[in-house]
């Protein structure tokens, strides 16, 4: 079975951690959300990459403001990491630099959007599951699908 481990911050992180994992489910494959903050709680997020990690998952993190959890969870893995951290005006989006600046054989891939970083993990496990890889063919069909009908409509005005 295909799951992708999604890692939040913190409790405040809930809401869109969840937008990832209903996208997720649509394209069949199974999540679990934890908690566990890099800065604040170092070897419980260690404990926990660990333990899914030889199942072969992707992570997901997701983390603002000082984003030490993507880097951290990429650097204890061999597994895929994609950091999607939650768009904050406070910083006016500054805190970015967290996620895109990390030090050498550190390595998470950043996608900003819950719906795409759930695509991109599906992808990369879609490699080894037909069944999701099915799925996301059908999931780009009616993407385009959309488009080709938008198209027409406007065509008509």
């Amino acid at each position: 079975m295909s799951r992708v481990v999604i890692i939040m911050g913190s409790k405040s992180d809930l809401k869109w951690s969840e937008e990832i994992a209903e996208a997720l489910k649509k394209l069949g494959v199974e999540s679990i959300l934890r908690i566990a903050s890099a800065h604040k709680v170092p070897l419980k997020c260690f404990e926990i990459i660990k333990k899914y990690e030889d199942e072969n998952v992707v992570f997901i993190t997701v983390a603002g403001r000082s984003n030490a959890l993507s880097g951290f969870t990429d650097a204890q893995t061999h597994c895929p990491v994609i950091a999607c951290p939650p768009y904050s005006e406070k910083f006016g989006g500054a805190d970015i630099w967290s996620t895109l600046r990390t030090p050498s054989a550190v390595a998470p891939m950043v996608v900003l959007e819950p719906e795409n970083a759930a695509l991109a993990a599906a992808k990369i496990l879609g490699l080894q599951d037909r069944i999701v890889r099915e799925k996301i063919k059908q999931y780009q069909a009616k993407s385009r699908e959309t488009i080709e009908k938008d198209d027409k409509e406007i065509q008509k005005r």
